[in-house]
């Protein structure tokens, strides 16, 4: 990097703490310096009086009560997260209109163009915290570094609710005697085959020769985190990101593997995604599901198709193949924790092509043809009901007649902002 404005630690990354919890203490006072987590059968957040006790996201709540037994649990207010979540980082775009958010409760910013305004990036960071807790009334930790990766990791180091400044001149004695798992891009899996290395921390990682990081993640992987190890990251706000899937999922707790589970769960699934695809006139070619089992193990399989989908009822077809054909292959998994379902290659969708029926392999779930075309119009007609009475006025088959158990979008483990 060169330039007088690559010295510089210029770029914050503002991630608000135990978000989801924090709301819940903010809505109800009797909660705060308790134990509170988000969800039921499954934790989806977890205070930090309830992560002292080693609760976690992810943790079925059956486990969490045994480790924490004064935890409460609550069911969310998800309104009350989008609209708080909304209001933190728009603190951000009061200093600087260089925001990038990546998720409902955390973003970056470059501030280094509005510093003869609101003073040092550090000061700014202080303004910032100050404002979202005077204003909005959560706490919120910001890292401020030179490269977007580095202050992501600092921001982590300064949770809970602090600041952490690094220097360019210190960036490496900071960075090295980090964790491996800090770095974006190292989750359990990465992190156990790093650990097959001898790698625990970022400076064994960077010290450790190309080739061997290439034999156990491949080359793409190796690379990557062998550049962010020594802080080689030159990606630059991105104010305008432009969606590359949409997906939803829905924690089960433990759940047998059988259609009375897995059918209703998909439909409502395929109904979140392809909703969501259509407000924005998108359809997408690859269509992704993911199986957690009873242990947190996950597989994911995918589908890449000839034509783009948008249909509930096409998506709901293929993921639920998708799914039977992973556990067709774990024969031994007989219970399901989670689902998810995604779509992804998007394309914009302007107006239905009709096709002339051709006896097509897939001509059933090609959106042209007689029946595409009728689950186009029943698809709209869903939509313009929903704009108008609400989300639930309306619904496809059984979900129309129960409540669905999911996981709201907010809480899915991708760091892309979802459509």
């Amino acid at each position: 990097m060169t330039g007088d404005k690559d010295s510089q630690a210029t770029i914050l990354h503002a991630d608000l703490d135990a978000f989801y919890a924090s709301v819940e203490q903010l809505l109800d006072p009797s909660l705060r310096g308790r134990p509170v987590a988000v969800g039921g059968g499954v934790v989806l957040a977890a205070s930090y009086e309830a992560k002292a006790f080693g609760v976690h996201g992810g943790m079925p709540g059956r486990k969490a009560r045994e480790l924490c037994p004064g935890l409460i649990f609550v069911g969310g207010n998800f309104q009350h997260y989008k609209r708080l979540g909304d209001a933190a980082i728009g603190v951000l775009g009061d200093f600087t209109p260089l925001v990038e958010r990546i998720s409902i409760d955390e973003a970056f910013a470059d501030v280094a163009g509005c510093t003869h305004l609101f003073g040092s990036p550090e000061a700014i960071a202080h303004q910032v915290r100050r404002r979202v807790r005077t204003e909005i009334g959560l706490p919120i930790s910001v890292g401020v570094a030179r490269t977007k990766h580095l202050a992501k990791i600092a921001s982590q180091v300064a949770k809970p609710d602090g600041l952490v400044v690094v220097a360019p001149e210190t960036e490496l004695e900071f960075l090295h005697g980090l964790p491996v798992e800090l770095m974006w891009g190292v989750g359990p899996a990465t992190r156990a085959k790093l650990g097959e290395l001898g790698v625990s921390t970022i400076g064994q990682l960077a010290n450790t020769p190309g080739w061997s990081l290439e034999r156990v993640l491949g080359p793409a992987a190796g690379g990557k985190l062998s550049a962010l190890a020594w802080n080689r990251d030159p990606r630059a706000i991105e104010t305008h990101r432009s969606a590359r899937s949409a997906g939803a999922q829905s924690a089960l707790g433990k759940k047998p593997a059988a259609p009375r589970i897995i059918r209703p769960t998909i439909l409502h699934l395929a109904d979140r995604v392809a909703s969501r695809l259509r407000a924005k006139s998108l359809s997408g070619r690859t269509v992704t599901v993911r199986v957690r089992f009873a242990d947190l193990s996950a597989v994911t399989h995918a589908i890449s198709l000839d034509q783009p989908v948008s249909a509930t009822a096409t998506l709901a077809e293929i993921a639920e193949e998708l799914v039977w054909s992973v556990l067709a292959r774990h024969p031994r998994e007989r219970t399901i924790s989670l689902l998810a379902v995604s779509v992804s290659h998007l394309e914009k969708e302007w107006a239905l092509q009709l096709e002339l029926p051709l006896g097509l392999a897939d001509e059933a779930r090609r959106p042209g043809t007689r029946r595409g075309a009728a689950r186009w119009s029943a698809d709209r007609a869903v939509d313009k009901i929903r704009a108008r009475f609400g989300s639930d006025a309306v619904g496809y088959g059984p979900l129309a007649l129960e409540t669905p158990h999911s996981v709201p979008d907010a809480f899915r483990e991708l760091a892309e902002r979802e459509l």
